[in-house]
């Protein structure tokens, strides 16, 4: 039996608010989103400069959403964790070393991304850098 509330448009609107909420806040309690913030806002124009096809460029711009999307879940298991309760316990510490992984995993995927394709783009981007080309 479906839940009851609202349907249609309007749940999409309601979704879309909700969304913009979790990302607000995030963005106010959490240093570490803000800090992913601030690279996403400096390397999202560089995906365009340093991705040569619109595969190269999905790529890199994926891998710093992913980044983002890992850090809302691990701020989110946290906060749940934090919620239940601030007593040490097995369980909760798991959970939030196994959020924290999930962030650690992204940032190296962007990194070995990024990296594998600066460097077949390396003679490229540094004739561009250095006026060469």
């Amino acid at each position: 039996m479906a839940k009851p509330g609202t349907t249609g448009i309007r749940r999409i609107i309601n979704a879309f608010g909700y969304s913009f909420l979790g990302l607000k806040a995030a963005f106010k309690h959490e240093s570490a989103f803000r800090q992913e913030v601030t690279a996403f806002v400096i390397m999202f124009p560089l995906s365009f400069w340093v991705g040569q096809t619109a595969i190269e460029r999905a790529l890199l711009i994926g891998t710093l959403f992913l980044v983002l999307i890992a850090e809302l879940a691990n701020s989110a298991i946290e906060a749940i964790v934090d919620r239940v309760s601030h007593e040490h316990h097995e369980l909760s510490g798991r959970s939030k070393d196994i959020g924290s992984a999930t962030v650690l995993l992204s940032i190296i995927n962007a990194t070995i991304i990024w990296g594998l394709i600066i460097f077949d783009h390396w003679p490229i981007i540094l004739s561009e850098l250095t006026g060469k080309g």
